[in-house]
């Protein structure tokens, strides 16, 4: 693995701490995507302000998480309602940045890093809109094979074949299933969604990744019936945001899956 030996001294509490506050920063940025992409809006441009009322908003409103308690919630001129996806995410993507680095004290914790936040903000898009945006899935293939080059984990082949493998295991899934029942069963951004996982996991752990993937849509499923919220067969299910959820974890823990398991 290429590590700069700088910042592979950088002891794990300080590098957590590092973590913690880049991943609270980009957490406050993904909200607004999160919120703003599928309302049509720029994220990128011009300031902060209140999506309710259009008001700029000042330096200490826009510290991530404090920003929110200091306002309790709610705009300070139009009272309007802060959407509480912002802390959420922030909350988040700050584990994300603390454990990544805490873990992997070099270009890999920080790819890692990046990898989390990318699908957090897949999931919850796919979540509220059932949405993977090509805008965020392409360039993530092509940064996992960029990682695997500089990190070596997983190799730069594993990680070409697990991205080809990804895509065309659910597409041809939702291929059939479009032949055999007349109508879509998976969207099309979950392929390239499992691509991108692919570049980053490589091949060897997507039987991994489909699995608890599934076993997360089926506790999803048995919640909602639980709470008296039955789920017909045609009803849509964010696949995507499942596969997020179990791709991260599963990178996280690649070194002790390792262990158990030569050849992931």
């Amino acid at each position: 693995m290429i590590v700069p030996e700088q910042f592979s001294a950088v002891p794990p509490l300080w590098a957590a701490i590092f973590g913690l506050i880049l991943g609270a920063i980009v957490g406050s940025y993904l909200a607004t995507l999160a919120i703003r992409w599928p309302q049509g809006k720029s994220a990128s441009r011009g300031r902060s302000r209140c999506d309710a009322c259009g008001r700029v908003l000042r330096w200490y409103e826009l510290i991530p998480l404090l920003g929110y308690l200091f306002r309790r919630g709610r705009c300070a001129s139009c009272g309007a309602r802060i959407d509480p996806l912002h802390p959420a995410m922030e909350c988040f993507a700050a584990v994300i940045g603390a454990l990544s680095l805490a873990m992997h004290t070099s270009l890999y914790g920080l790819a890692g890093a990046l990898f989390g936040w990318a699908l957090l903000l897949l999931a919850v898009l796919d979540i509220r809109h059932f949405w993977l945006p090509d805008r965020v899935t392409l360039p993530l293939v092509l940064l996992g094979l960029g990682a695997a080059w500089l990190t070596a984990m997983p190799g730069l082949i594993d990680a070409a074949i697990g991205a080809a493998a990804g895509f065309l295991l659910l597409f041809l899934v939702g291929a059939a299933y479009r032949a055999l029942r007349g109508r879509d069963g998976l969207g099309g951004g979950d392929s390239k969604l499992l691509a991108a996982i692919g570049a980053w996991l490589g091949w060897q752990m997507l039987p991994l990744v489909i699995l608890l993937a599934s076993a997360t849509g089926l506790l999803a499923v048995a919640s909602s019936a639980l709470r008296g919220k039955a789920v017909a067969a045609t009803d849509r299910l964010p696949f995507g945001a499942f596969l997020a959820v179990a791709a991260w974890p599963l990178w996280l823990a690649r070194d002790a899956l390792a262990a158990l398991m030569p050849g992931l």
